[in-house]
């Protein structure tokens, strides 16, 4: 059985269909909630290439031989993405290995992460033991090996605290480890399919206890040679660099690791649309290639024998192609960096090999070569906003007009007509996948792009050979954070609007495309009816005299947004991930800015971590919102905002819909009690329906509430102290008599909440439990009273949690 040849395609003009057919394919697999069993995909193979031998050995109108080969194709993509998907899923780990010691054999795999607690690193695992006998494990896992137990910091850390490993070295390991999981929230970050597309299966930590037995170092392996220097050249940056900040900096420019960047400065770069060009991106790796193109050319044009063997032009394409690959392999050979050295290669060899497409084709034909490799990559924003970038610049003619570029001024010009094309075409994209813009991001952009590929990676890089060139990189560096500074500080720096659905954000992208093509003025006048929707999109909120839940995904920890008609109160802020890193910042905040809402409240039940971490942040964010709880007058978080004490009998109406603290009393707060006893019980009512909102209450004051006869009845219930043993007593349960029960608790957490004996007495009573980590966030209305909607069922896919 003959396949037809791709030229056959080409010449037939039906290349368009068979590349837009495996990138089809490649997305309606993608949509799959559950794997399909293995057979299924080798027979959709099958008689997909069945198919492709029919069609060349027929002749048929053209119309339906593109159509065919549309289907052949995207059949092709489905059933490849799929037999990869059930291979890789076929290594997961054991559910019965998750929380037990084993050891385990292997080598580091990769460069360490450092952390304010510890350090993280990949561990390709050679051979594990359970209990002296051999066990199979998923082939690499996630490590972290901590300075504290159980990865809470006992006090800050160096910003490059010393690794205890190092890429290539073996080791014998004492580990505990459990299933990929994330948090899931509405527009979030998916933990777990950038593991899966790491090929990471596990993540765990190292037993470092007195009575485990202590991490082996066996040996230096030949393994891992790029990684061993990247180490290097990362220690070397941070040895030599004064400042953390700008050591940080330089580090993800050459060695491409971000972690080094600090909080603060991902802040400012966000705020003025530079982050892209903070990590080894496809900016940075084209712009590589571009140099080393023309010094390779300029040199091998010095040579008339090199000239005479092979023409100038493909040496230098040829050596820039291979000189940005060892770049982009040095740098991490992060997913953004195999998408651009991919694409480049593609559109080079094209050129090479004397294929001359048209850009529509040759864009085609890189997005699917993109995703025959990391098909994954379509769920990325990072590959979404390039190759639209690219695209956008095609079909604005910028490509073509670049060939006619001379002298500086020209090139100047071109250089921000590019920039301001490329700006207003992704302003949509950008508002669609982040929900935020930012306005100062063409001033931004015009110096950062060429100040950081031309003078600050350049310097950088040449350091490693000559290290005093650092310090003017730290000078290039503090100039360029000024000015970004400066920007970053106006007023109206960014933009943010309320997520807008699918086809609003389909149309905005539609329409930004349209502003910037070279069409006719009125042709272009089109996109901005087009635009409009993704820009004023507001969203939906509860009908006056109703109110609606959100149990954010937060981990170990209590969030939870209560939204009325016209007002948006937080109750409790998520716990603190880190010295910087909190659930503030990583998920209220983008939840807040998707929904297009201000916070009116924040109420803080009490003083612990897990629920007052990411208060700061949404104290910061909303200036106007008042502070309700009973955190001491001391507590930090008072000069950032007075709180007002929280008493039982405290009342407020919001359209239609009453707000009323039963706890703490007054006397509650004499003497020196426990943070949890002062948990602020909020319970809310339209009269109808009803949500008690608990904090951390225990036993004591459970039957404190129900001893005193005010009214507890509720619809639903956040489960006090996440279902520890002390709280969820059966005279609580029976006073409130819930529909439904709110665990807000992490996976696998130390606590082992909630417990066992607690969610027999919710189940004894008929009670649907929800808990996040098999829920996710958790929407309830009080419209339906008995519905939840969580984020893993409406959402799911084939590489999530599964729950057990």
């Amino acid at each position: 059985m003959l396949l037809p040849p791709i030229h056959r395609l080409v010449l037939a003009g039906l290349t368009w269909p068979a590349l837009l057919g495996v990138i089809a394919g490649t997305a309606l697999q993608l949509q799959q909630a559950t794997l399909s069993s293995g057979w299924i995909y080798v027979c959709f193979m099958l008689l997909a290439l069945m198919g492709w031998a029919w069609l060349a050995t027929i002749s048929i109108a053209f119309f339906k031989r593109t159509v065919l080969l549309l289907l052949v194709f995207s059949a092709l993509g489905f059933s490849a993405t799929g037999l990869r998907s059930v291979v890789f899923a076929r290594q997961a780990l054991n559910p019965a290995m998750e929380g037990r010691d084993i050891q385990v054999l292997g080598v580091v795999a990769s460069l360490p992460q450092t952390t304010e607690n510890g350090h993280r690193f990949r561990f390709d695992v050679n051979s594990a033991t359970l209990d002296g006998a051999p066990v199979q494990l998923p082939p690499r896992i996630d490590l972290g090996w901590y300075t504290g137990q159980f990865g809470v910091p006992r006090e800050p850390a160096a910003p490059m605290l010393a690794s205890p490993v190092v890429p290539g070295e073996a080791w014998r390991l004492t580990v505990r480890l459990k299933a990929p999981h994330g948090a899931r929230n509405p527009y979030g970050f998916d933990y777990e399919l950038w593991l899966w597309e790491q090929g990471v299966q596990a993540t765990g930590y190292i037993r470092t206890g007195a009575n485990d037995p202590a991490p082996q170092r066996l040996r230096q392996t030949m393994g891992y040679p790029v990684e061993r220097l990247r180490q290097w050249v990362r220690t070397l940056i941070f040895a030599r660099m004064a400042d953390r900040s700008q050591a940080g900096l330089v580090a993800a420019l050459v060695v491409g690791d971000q972690n080094a960047i600090e909080h603060r400065d991902w802040d400012v770069f966000r705020a003025t649309g530079v982050s892209h060009l903070m990590a080894i991106s496809g900016l940075h790796i084209t712009m590589f290639a571009w140099v080393a193109m023309g010094l390779i050319g300029a040199l091998w044009r010095r040579s008339g024998a090199l000239c005479l063997r092979w023409p100038a032009p493909n040496a230098a394409l040829l050596g820039g192609l291979l000189l940005a690959t060892a770049y982009a392999v040095f740098s991490g050979w992060g997913v953004p960096a195999q998408r651009t050295v991919l694409m480049l290669w593609v559109v080079s060899a094209s050129a090479l090999l004397g294929i001359r497409w048209p850009w529509p084709q040759v864009w085609l034909l890189a997005c699917a070569a993109v995703l025959v490799i990391d098909p994954w990559a379509l769920w990325q924003a990072g590959f979404w906003l390039s190759f639209v970038a690219v695209g956008v610049l095609f079909a604005s003619n910028s490509g073509a007009a670049t060939q006619a570029v001379t002298g500086a001024r020209g090139r100047i010009s071109h250089m921000f007509r590019e920039q301001w094309v490329i700006t207003l075409a992704l302003t949509p994209l950008t508002l669609l996948l982040f929900g935020q813009v930012s306005v100062v991001g063409l001033a931004a952009n015009a110096l950062a792009i060429p100040w950081v590929t031309l003078v600050i990676t350049p310097l950088a890089m040449a350091g490693v050979v000559v290290p005093p060139l650092w310090w003017l990189a730290s000078l290039a560096i503090e100039g360029m954070n000024w000015y970004l500074a400066q920007l970053a500080a106006l007023p109206f720096a960014t933009v943010s609007v309320a997520h807008a659905p699918l086809w609003a954000g389909a149309a905005g992208v539609l329409g930004g495309v349209l502003l910037v093509m070279s069409l006719p003025w009125r042709l272009r006048l089109i996109g901005l009816p087009l635009v409009l929707p993704v820009l004023l999109w507001q969203a939906p909120l509860p009908l006056p005299g109703e109110f609606e839940l959100w149990a954010a995904d937060v981990g170990q920890g209590n969030a939870v947004i209560v939204k009325t008609a016209n007002h948006v109160l937080v109750y409790d802020a998520g716990p603190r991930y880190g010295l910087d890193n909190d659930a503030g910042q990583r998920v209220l905040l983008p939840l807040l800015s998707a929904f297009g809402a201000r916070v009116d409240a924040l109420v803080l039940s009490h003083r612990d971590s897990d629920h007052v971490g990411g208060a700061a942040a949404v104290l910061l964010a909303h200036p106007k919102a008042t502070l309700l709880s009973s955190i001491e007058d001391t507590h930090e978080l008072q000069q950032l905002r007075r709180a007002t004490r929280c008493q039982a009998g405290q009342q407020w109406r919001w359209d239609g819909v009453d707000f009323e603290v039963l706890h703490p009393s007054p006397a509650d707060y004499e003497g020196k009690p426990k943070s949890n006893a002062l948990s602020c019980t909020l319970r809310i009512s339209n009269g109808q329906r009803a949500a008690l909102l608990a904090g951390d209450i225990e036993k004591a004051q459970e039957l404190k509430l129900t001893g005193q006869g005010v009214n507890l009845k509720a619809d639903v219930l956040l489960v006090p102290h996440h279902g520890s043993q002390t709280s969820s007593t059966p005279e609580l349960l029976d006073a409130v008599s819930p529909r439904i029960a709110l665990v807000q608790s992490g996976y696998r957490n130390r606590y082992g909440h909630p417990a066992r004996p607690v969610m027999v007495r919710y189940q004894d009573r008929g009670i649907q439990v929800v808990d996040s980590p098999h829920c996710g966030a958790a929407h309830w209305q009080s419209i339906q009273p008995d519905r939840v909607v969580c984020q893993r069922d409406i959402h799911a896919r084939y590489w999530q949690y599964k729950a057990h």
